[in-house]
């Protein structure tokens, strides 16, 4: 059975129940902004910031309607390049997680702007090695940090979080360095966006993009 023929076959079983107690933990969970942050640039030069929090469907999707990202990619993030696969990543081995990689212009959103939404709306950052139905490490919530300056805005906005306590449990994202990006097979590119009637998409990805549309209606992106 292939891992996107379970998948779907999970979706059919019941997927809207597990939803349903997963918005419970962060769904609607107003965040602060981040207390130590980048600045704005004066200038546009491209910057990329790499985030896995299961399904890379919906996290590409999310981070597609927000203002200032240019580019969002699908991909594995964490392992090595000769299993950088689908069918291969998908039997939690690899070391990969599914994982996008975000372009965006410094002059109009920061990286810590990204982690708010990231936080916020795009995954549930409390779940360990899992997202809604989807089981395995390949599923983790984990930040990809590229320099210095991700790191420390990355582990000041968790700490801060965890401090405040506006999540229901703890939180469990990793920061981890960034080894390589490896882009994922074609068909998974933009796949909410030409896939809308997937049962998995309709359950699990498009109410975070409500809720990305609700929570911050100043860096929504339509279209």
């Amino acid at each position: 059975m292939s891992p996107l023929f379970r998948r779907s076959l999970t979706t059919l079983l019941g997927v809207l129940a597990l939803f349903m107690l997963q918005a419970c933990d962060s769904a609607g969970a107003t965040l602060p902004d981040p207390a130590a942050d980048a600045a704005l640039t004066r200038h546009a030069a491209p910057q990329t910031a790499v985030l896995a929090g299961g399904c890379f469907w919906g996290m590409e999707a999310v981070f597609r309607h927000v203002k200032g990202v240019t580019a969002v990619q699908a991909g594995y993030s964490g392992g090595a390049a000769d299993s950088a696969r689908y069918e291969t990543v998908s039997g939690g081995n690899t070391g990969h997680a599914e994982s996008i990689r975000i372009t965006y212009d410094p002059s109009v959103i920061t990286y810590g702007q990204l982690l708010k939404v990231y936080f916020s709306v795009a995954h549930n950052p409390t779940e360990l090695n899992r997202q809604g139905p989807d089981r395995g490490t390949q599923y983790r919530s984990s930040i990809f940090i590229a320099n210095p300056e991700q790191q420390r805005i990355a582990q000041a906005y968790i700490r801060q979080l965890q401090a405040a306590k506006v999540l229901a449990r703890p939180i469990v994202t990793t920061v981890t360095p960034l080894q390589a990006f490896y882009p994922a097979e074609a068909y998974h590119q933009d796949y909410a966006m030409r896939h809308p009637h997937d049962p998995y998409i309709m359950i699990y990805d498009l109410p975070k993009l409500t809720a990305l549309r609700q929570q911050f209606p100043g860096l929504y992106a339509g279209g």
